[in-house]
């Protein structure tokens, strides 16, 4: 007698998820089969048969779909590096080569930008938490930037600027303090924030005359700094 033809599965019912809308089931021959996101399953209709590869096909799209929705939802947090969300979708597993189909996506929609993200967190650090291009280096390098992106963003740094916005911020804790403690202090404070030493100098002197205008001019001495000070990431 002659092999009998195996009959590729049939759809015979596609139902939404409750607890997930954006997902349906798949039913084959009657029985559960497995689900996919509505994107996926958009192609799909009731009588429709599967082969094996058209199944394995339907299955590899839905991984990388919902490898896709889940770097969504992180960046829905906050924006995100490239290297940020690479990291995140191994921690969950995620196939290498759907890793780099969902940030090929995300980059061609504009939803992920290193050097925009560089030049932000300047920005905000610049606004908020004045750096030195020393600590913001090193902040933007644990975000996984290229060294490109982190020169770029690095290039409107005003470094005079920004050490005396910080000293101006700490008058408040050490602007009571004599001037040699003061100077130490405030010199400590500001390398840890990753200024070099020159800035550091006449930082700490112009919050000196900024906290005691009418006092004689401060000893220019040089200024106490450790040479072990690591940048401050608080």
């Amino acid at each position: 007698m002659p092999a009998r033809a195996i009959m590729a599965p049939k759809i015979t019912a596609i139902t939404a998820q409750q607890r997930h809308p954006q997902r349906v089931n798949i039913y084959l021959d009657g029985e559960f089969a497995f689900g996919l996101a509505r994107i996926v399953a958009a192609w799909l209709q009731v009588g429709q048969e599967l082969s094996e590869e058209e199944i394995a096909r339907l299955r590899a799209a839905d991984a990388r779909e919902q490898a896709y929705q889940r770097a969504l939802r992180y960046l829905g947090y906050r924006p995100r590096t490239e290297e940020e969300i690479r990291r995140y979708l191994r921690r969950r597993d995620v196939a290498e080569e759907d890793i780099t189909a969902v940030l090929d996506r995300l980059r061609d929609l504009g939803l992920v930008n290193d050097l925009a993200f560089a030049r932000a967190w300047v920005n905000d650090r610049t606004t908020f938490r004045p750096r030195g291009r020393r600590a913001l280096r090193a902040e933007l390098r644990q975000k996984g930037l290229s060294e490109q992106a982190i020169a770029q963003a690095l290039e409107a740094v005003d470094e005079t600027a920004s050490a005396d916005a910080a000293a101006s911020k700490a008058l408040r804790r050490y602007g009571g303090l004599p001037w040699p403690e003061f100077r130490r202090k405030m010199s400590a404070y500001l390398a840890r924030r990753g200024f070099p030493y020159d800035i550091v100098k006449e930082a700490v002197l112009r919050a000196w005359q900024q906290r005691h205008p009418d006092a004689p001019s401060a000893s220019d001495a040089e200024v106490p700094l450790d040479d072990e000070e690591t940048p401050c990431m608080d």
